[in-house]
């Protein structure tokens, strides 16, 4: 199973990707209210933004390998290994975005980090 860690990693990768720039993407947009009246200004935002469609596009190659990982792998090994996003977004989240990471969320990390760590070695 451990074979197929990088396949594993790349849809993570991916994944962690869509979340940075879909969040890029919104950060153009700005905050909005969902309202009956705000449905097709935002939907027109949304869908010529280029850092959603970059985000979507990452999420569609990310289940396709993510199907080409549940063909090979016991989803109790490969499932878990979806964390590594977390500690990918989390850093990313703190380079790119200047977000708040204290010691509470990097000790989150840290954990997320042994568990990791642990499953890949019953594999």
């Amino acid at each position: 199973m451990t074979r197929y860690i990088p396949l594993i990693v790349f849809g993570v990768l991916l994944n962690a990707f869509a979340q940075i720039t879909l969040k890029q993407g919104m950060r153009v947009i700005g905050a909005f209210s969902f309202s009956f009246e705000n449905i097709l200004p935002i939907l027109i935002k949304v869908s010529v933004n280029p850092f959603i469609l970059a985000g979507l596009a990452c999420y569609a190659v990310s289940v396709i390998v993510w199907l080409m990982v549940l063909s090979r792998v016991e989803v109790s090994f490969a499932y878990p290994l979806l964390s590594i996003g977390y500690i990918v977004t989390a850093f990313a989240g703190y380079l790119f975005f200047n977000e708040n990471m204290g010691y509470v969320r990097w000790t989150g990390v840290l954990i997320i980090c042994l568990g990791v760590y642990l499953i890949t070695k019953t594999g």
